[in-house]
């Protein structure tokens, strides 16, 4: 009797097997051509999360609303390699995301839809209320202004208050940017604080200030361009009438203000 137990339990225990493979077999022969290859497909198979989601109830529903929103199979795959859990998340979630998109002025088919949706996909609605609450309190925006800004720099609403305020400081109260202005190129918001926005904001002062650039040239354009660019229009063309710019620039990059970058 209890050889005839043990060997129904072993039977079970084969068939419950044999189901989680097939189960995996299917979900990884539907997701394979979803995400392209391999490789693209890897990090989700090592999350886990895939793999123990349902494919019929779970994952196809997911990568079907997806397409809906006029995501194509490469945009999906885009946004769920660095998050793969997207596609197992419920569909709720997934519905108050596309909402919440879509009410800050992101709409399905825009180039940064999906970035927007990656960007909020893991915040509760309340998050991302409180979040641009914080946004229009730090750079005195509107909420159509904020819209604006989102809809151009989607992933503004998952960086924290800290991270918006010590900007916030930075360019309107230090640089002197109007928030309108900031609005039309939140980029910057973006870009490291001490590695980028300072620095260069320095340079570019400096060379105002003893008459090697025009007083009329756009703080931004000096910001968005590359690192070896900005070398060689802003430190490079000035060898001789600052020889110690580019230590300077250097050293400011290391968060420190040397004599030369101190304005009263």
């Amino acid at each position: 009797m209890d050889a005839e137990v043990m060997a129904l339990k072993l039977v079970g225990f084969v068939l419950v097997v044999v189901g989680l493979v097939l189960s995996i077999v299917s979900t990884l022969e539907y997701c394979l051509p979803l995400f392209g290859s391999y490789d693209n497909l890897l990090p989700a198979v090592k999350s886990g999360s895939i793999l123990s989601s349902d494919l019929e109830r779970v994952v196809k529903p997911n990568a079907a609303f997806l397409r809906e929103c006029g995501l194509g199979a490469c945009d999906i795959a885009r946004l769920c390699i660095p998050r793969p859990s997207l596609l197992s998340i419920s569909m709720d979630r997934i519905r108050t995301a596309v909402a919440c998109v879509e009410g800050l002025g992101v709409p399905r088919g825009s180039r940064m839809f999906k970035h927007a949706l990656q960007a909020v996909a893991f915040l509760s609605k309340d998050k991302i209320t409180a979040n641009v609450e914080h946004l229009k309190k730090m750079f005195r925006w509107s909420d159509a202004e904020v819209g604006i800004a989102v809809s151009k720099a989607p992933k503004l609403l998952s960086r924290t208050k800290e991270f918006l305020h010590f900007r916030s400081e930075f360019l309107i109260s230090e640089v002197g940017l109007e928030p309108a202005y900031i609005v039309y190129r939140p980029a910057m918001l973006m870009y490291s604080l001490e590695g980028r926005l300072r620095p260069r904001y320095y340079v570019v002062k400096f060379l105002k200030e003893n008459g090697l650039l025009s007083r009329n040239r756009d703080y931004y354009s000096a910001v968005k361009i590359t690192e070896k660019e900005f070398v060689e229009k802003f430190i490079c063309p000035h060898k001789e009438a600052a020889p110690h710019l580019a230590k300077d620039y250097a050293a400011a990059c290391k968060d420190e203000v040397p004599t030369r970058f101190r304005f009263t």
